[in-house]
């Protein structure tokens, strides 16, 4: 009998090493099942990270169209050589944005499982000044390299947004 315990128990494990890890995301779907329901009012921000301003200073608000949990593959992050994330131009960063999640040069790539909702957009604030152009994913109006407007959609790991104040 201890035999056969210890054969299955090695044939789970190669099967469960196949299997691409949770990221928070993913777990979140299921944890808030709140982020699920279509219509809800999500919202995705940005900003308030300082000393004086720690409230969320931009935004973006949508209702859920869909949630899904997807599996990535992770990928090399793009990098520019010389440069730190935070001295990053718009282009530099928005290339590295679309490329996220990814994993650091020496890390090998590998498939993960995201928690993905898709949003309609609803209403958001941007920030307008050159030193946001690195700051995240909103600035100038834009969604990265989208432009921003009411009722289109877009998607979103689950663990960035949060569910709207009632």
């Amino acid at each position: 009998m201890r035999i056969l315990l210890v054969a299955l128990a090695c044939l789970a494990l190669p099967a469960q090493a196949a299997e691409p890890t949770l990221r928070p995301s993913a777990r979140l779907l299921f944890k808030q099942p709140e982020l699920l329901q279509t219509g809800q009012c999500v919202r995705y921000e940005e900003g308030g990270d300082g000393w004086v301003v720690t409230d969320p200073v931009f935004f973006l608000k949508g209702e859920v169209l869909a949630a899904e949990v997807r599996t990535h593959h992770l990928g090399k992050c793009p990098v520019v050589p010389g440069k730190t994330l935070e001295r990053y131009n718009r282009d530099e960063f928005n290339r590295h944005a679309r490329a996220f999640p990814c994993v650091a040069e020496g890390v090998a790539e590998r498939d993960e499982q995201s928690g993905v909702v898709r949003i309609r957009v609803a209403d958001w604030e941007t920030p307008y000044a050159k030193k946001a152009e690195n700051a995240g994913r909103l600035y100038r109006g834009m969604f990265i390299e989208k432009k921003l407007e009411k009722g289109m959609e877009i998607e979103l790991e689950a663990d960035l947004l949060r569910v709207c104040d009632q």
